[in-house]
């Protein structure tokens, strides 16, 4: 593949850190969601409203979309997505939430 191909494919990585004030509206979405979609098994929908009522966290990436982000984005098509959740204890001032760590600008030097 000429670097001209290769250079066409974008990846860009995200991360959130979403606070649940309403961990209720968020597994009752989840669930109206999973009971929309029709062509869904029954055994995988057991499986997801389990999923879903047990962890707020499984709510969450169950109703978060990675192509809903790019889905109007004129002129590109996703290719390949990817995400999980988890609970995390977040503290804002902790350097290791420094949201810049990764941009290449070393200032300590």
């Amino acid at each position: 593949m000429s670097t001209a191909e290769s250079s066409r494919f974008v990846r860009i990585r995200v991360e959130l850190v979403l606070e649940v004030d309403d961990a209720d509206a968020v597994t009752k979405s989840a669930l109206r969601r999973i009971a929309d979609e029709a062509e869904m098994p029954a055994s995988e929908r057991a499986h997801a409203e389990s999923a879903v009522t047990e962890d707020t966290a499984e709510a969450l990436a169950y109703l978060v979309d990675p192509f809903d982000l790019v889905s109007q984005v004129p002129g590109v098509e996703l290719q390949q997505a990817s995400w999980s959740s988890e609970r995390v204890d977040y503290d804002p001032d902790s350097p290791e939430w420094d949201l810049d760590e990764d941009d290449g600008d070393d200032s300590d030097g």
